[in-house]
C-alpha cells in the first residue's frame, strides 16, 4: 500500500490519487503502521458513522485490559482527562446529557442571531486586509473570525484570547497518527494551561454570571443537570477547538482551491448567489478533517471482512468525499454542485453541533472577500502543514 503514506510530504500535498487507489483495492484494508482498518468508500463511512457497534470510546463498557489495549502513559494524563470528558469522545448516556445542554446554544434561532455579528466582524477583517493591499489570509481573516465568535459565545474576554489558538493547535497535535513524544508534551502543557485558565474563568462566572455559554452551563449544573466541573472545562475546550479549527482550515483550503480553479472563481465573482453551494463544495473538495476514528465495540463485517472487537477503524472523510459512487466527477471543483452529500461534518450522534455556525462564518468571510477584494489573488505558493488528520496550510499569502 505504498501510495497511502500519511507521513510523506508528496501524499500530504495531494492525498486524493492515493485514496482512489485505496477505493479500487476494496472496501476495507488493514494499515500496519497505525494498526487501523482503513475505510475509504462513502457508503461505508456514512453507514459506520451511524453504527452503534462502534464508539468514540470503549471505556463506558470495557477496561483497557478487557479491550486488549494499553492504558496511555501516566505523563499524558492531563491531555486524556481533558479530552476524554468532552462529548466528542463520550458515548451515551454521558454524550446525550452533555450534548443536550450544549445544543441550547446552537439552536437555529440562536445561531441566526449571531449572523449580524459574524457578518460585521468578517467585513472589518477583510477591510483590514484591503487597506494593507493583501497579507496572510490565514492570520488576517481565517483565524480571527471563528476564534472571536466562539470566544464571544463562551464569554472569554478579548484580552484573554491570544493563547487560545496556540493552545488549540498544541492539543490538536495529539489527533494526528502516531504523535511523537514532543507533540504529546506540548499537548499536555496546553491541556494544563487551558484547563487552569477555564477553572479560573468558571469561578468568576459563578460569582458574576453573564449571558454567555459558560454561565449557562453553570446554571444548568446548579439546577441539577449533573454537569461536572471537568465536563464543563472539557466542553469549553472542545467547543473552542472544534469551533474554529475546521472553519480556519476550510477557509484557506477553499481559497487555495479557488485560486487553482480560476474558471470557478470567476463564476463565483460573477454570481454571489453561488456562495452557499460554494461553501459546501469547497468543504467536500479539500476536506479539513481527513480522518475520523472509531473503536469496534462488537465484531462487525465490512464486505466479507470481519473486524473484531478491540480494533480501531479509520474512516477516511477525504476519500469518501471523492468517491465517484457518491459524486459525479468528484475530482472536479463544481461550485454549483447540487447533489452534495459530503460528510465533512460527520454523521450520526457525533454530527458536528456547530455546523450551522461554521456555514455562516464561511459564507460571511467568502462574501466579504468577494465584495471588498474582488481582485484578490495568490501572492506565493503556500506550504502545507505537515499534518494529515487535520488538513490545512501554514499560511496563504494574497495580494490585490
Amino acid at each position: 500500500m505504498a501510495a497511502f503514506d500519511p507521513w510523506d510530504p508528496a501524499f500530504l500535498d495531494d492525498p486524493y490519487p492515493a485514496y482512489a487507489e485505496l477505493r479500487e483495492r476494496g472496501r476495507v484494508q488493514y494499515f500496519e503502521p497505525t494498526g487501523q482498518w482503513l475505510v475509504s468508500h462513502h457508503a461505508d463511512v456514512s453507514a459506520l458513522l451511524r453504527d452503534r457497534r462502534l464508539g468514540r470510546t470503549y471505556q463506558h463498557r470495557f477496561t483497557h485490559e478487557d479491550f486488549g489495549r494499553t492504558a496511555p502513559p501516566a505523563a499524558h494524563e492531563p491531555f486524556h482527562t481533558l479530552n476524554d470528558h468532552g462529548m466528542l469522545d463520550l458515548e451515551p448516556p454521558d454524550h446525550t446529557r452533555i450534548r443536550r445542554l450544549v445544543s441550547k446554544a446552537f439552536t437555529p434561532r440562536t445561531v441566526e442571531q449571531l449572523k449580524p455579528y459574524v457578518t460585521r466582524l468578517a467585513g472589518e477583517l477583510v477591510d483590514g486586509l484591503v487597506r494593507q493591499g493583501g497579507g496572510d489570509l490565514l492570520t488576517d481573516v481565517a483565524e480571527p473570525l471563528p476564534v472571536a465568535v466562539i470566544a464571544e459565545m463562551l464569554g472569554i474576554p478579548e484580552s484573554d484570547r491570544a493563547p487560545l489558538r496556540p493552545w488549540s493547535a498544541d492539543i490538536c497535535g495529539m489527533y494526528e497518527l502516531n504523535p511523537s513524544e514532543d507533540v504529546a508534551a506540548r499537548a499536555v502543557r496546553a491541556s494544563v494551561e487551558f484547563s487552569d485558565y477555564l477553572l479560573q474563568l468558571i469561578a468568576e462566572r459563578r460569582k458574576e454570571p453573564g449571558e454567555d455559554l459558560i454561565s449557562g452551563l453553570i446554571a444548568a449544573h446548579d439546577e441539577g443537570d449533573r454537569l461536572t466541573e471537568q465536563e464543563m472545562i472539557s466542553t469549553c475546550v472542545l467547543l473552542l477547538n472544534a469551533g474554529h479549527e475546521a472553519t480556519v482550515n476550510a477557509t484557506v483550503n477553499g481559497w487555495y482551491a479557488l485560486f487553482r480553479n480560476p474558471g470557478q472563481l470567476a463564476a463565483l465573482r460573477a454570481d454571489h448567489s453561488l456562495v452557499p453551494s460554494a461553501v459546501e463544495e469547497l468543504m467536500r473538495y479539500d476536506t479539513p478533517l481527513q480522518l475520523f476514528e472509531r473503536w469496534v465495540l462488537d465484531d462487525i463485517e465490512v464486505d466479507g471482512t470481519t473486524i473484531p472487537r478491540g480494533a480501531e477503524i479509520a474512516m477516511l472523510f477525504g476519500s469518501a468525499n471523492h468517491d465517484p459512487e457518491a459524486f459525479r466527477n468528484p475530482e472536479q471543483l463544481d461550485l454549483a454542485r447540487e447533489d452534495n452529500p459530503h460528510i465533512s461534518f460527520s454523521a450520526g450522534i457525533h454530527y458536528c453541533i456547530g455546523a450551522p455556525l461554521a456555514r455562516i462564518e464561511l459564507a460571511a468571510s467568502m462574501t466579504a472577500l468577494l465584495e471588498k477584494a474582488p481582485t484578490l489573488g495568490l501572492a506565493a505558493e503556500p506550504r502545507r502543514k505537515p499534518n494529515f488528520v487535520i488538513r490545512g496550510l501554514e499560511g496563504l499569502a494574497v495580494e490585490l
